[in-house]
C-alpha cells in the first residue's frame, strides 16, 4: 500500500523500487563528480567551451573554415556538445560496474541499473551544456520553430545508441581492463573521423555515405539542420540529402537500435558473473 492508501502490485512496487535506486545513484554520481571542486558544476560548461575555443581559433580563423558559413562556429559548438555527451556517457558507463564493485557484491538488483545511471549522469551534464548552446543560438538571432520538437526524438535516438555502446563496453571492461585505453583512443579517432570540425561536404561521396552509417553523425547533422535552417553552405547536410532519400536516414537509426539490442543481450548473458569478475 502506498502513501495514497492504494495497494500496488508486486510488479509495480518492484519497478518503482528500481526507479528509486536509479534516481539515487544518478543524483549521487552527479554530486560526487564535482564534490570538493571550487567551481563545481561550472566545470561541465568549461570543458566543451574550452575545446570549442581552441578548435574554432585553429580551424575557423587560421584555416578560414568560418568563411564557409556565418553559422560555422555554432555548428562546431553543437557537434562538440553532442560528442562530449557520447564520449562521457560511454566512458562513464564502461567503468561504472567496476567502480561500483562493492555495491553489486552486497545488493541484489539489475546490474544494468548502474550502467544506465552512469549514462544518465552524463545526460544531466549534457542538459547543462544544451542550455549554453541555446544561449549561443539566441545570440545569433535564430528564431525557434515548431519543428524543433523533433530534437527530442533525435536526442532519444542518440541516447539509445549511447546506452547500447556503454552496455557493450562495460561487459568487455569487466573482463578486459585494457578496454579503457582502447576506447579512449577510439573515441579520439571517432571525434576527428566525424564531421564535427569540418563540413561533411568536404569529404568524397563514398566517405560521406560511410560517415552517415555512424548514428552519431546522422543525429548531429539532423540537429544542425533543424537549428541552423537558414544555412545554405552544406554544413547542415543530412543523411537523406546525401544518400538515397529516406532510406539513408533509416539506416543509422536501425544501426542504433541494433547496437542497443546487441549490447543488452550480451550484458544480460554475462550479468550473473559480474560480481565475481569485477
Amino acid at each position: 500500500m502506498d502513501a495514497t492508501g492504494l495497494t500496488r502490485s508486486p510488479r509495480t512496487a518492484r519497478v518503482g523500487h528500481r526507479l528509486w535506486v536509479l534516481l539515487v545513484i544518478v543524483l549521487a554520481d552527479f554530486k560526487l563528480k564535482y564534490s570538493g571542486s571550487v567551481l563545481g558544476y561550472v566545470w561541465s560548461i568549461i570543458k566543451p567551451l574550452s575545446l570549442f575555443l581552441v578548435l574554432y581559433l585553429v580551424f575557423g580563423r587560421i584555416f578560414k573554415l568560418d568563411n564557409l558559413s556565418p553559422f560555422y562556429g555554432l555548428a562546431l559548438l553543437i557537434g562538440i556538445v553532442l560528442f562530449s555527451f557520447f564520449s562521457d556517457a560511454t566512458t562513464q558507463g564502461m567503468v561504472a560496474l567496476v567502480h561500483r564493485e562493492s555495491l553489486i557484491r552486497r545488493m541484489k538488483f539489475p546490474r544494468s541499473t548502474i550502467t544506465i545511471a552512469a549514462t544518465l549522469t552524463a545526460a544531466m551534464t549534457f542538459a547543462v551544456n544544451a542550455v549554453v548552446v541555446a544561449g549561443f543560438v539566441a545570440w545569433e538571432g535564430i528564431v525557434p520553430r515548431l519543428d524543433w520538437l523533433l530534437l527530442v526524438p533525435l536526442v532519444l535516438e542518440l541516447y539509445v545508441f549511447v546506452l547500447g555502446t556503454a552496455l557493450i563496453l562495460t561487459t568487455l571492461f569487466v573482463s578486459l581492463r585494457d578496454m579503457g585505453q582502447v576506447w579512449e583512443l577510439g573515441a579520439q579517432l571517432l571525434f576527428y573521423a566525424s564531421p564535427i570540425v569540418y563540413p561533411i561536404t568536404a569529404v568524397p561521396e563514398w566517405a560521406r555515405d560511410l560517415m552517415f552509417l555512424f548514428p552519431f553523425t546522422q543525429v548531429m547533422q539532423d540537429v544542425r539542420a533543424l537549428i541552423l535552417y537558414e544555412d545554405t553552405s552544406g554544413i547542415t547536410m543530412t543523411a537523406s540529402e546525401a544518400g538515397a532519400g529516406e532510406l539513408a536516414r533509416l539506416l543509422p537509426i536501425a544501426i542504433a537500435l541494433l547496437v542497443f539490442a546487441f549490447g543488452l543481450a550480451i550484458f544480460k548473458r554475462h550479468e550473473p558473473w559480474f560480481a565475481e569478475r569485477s
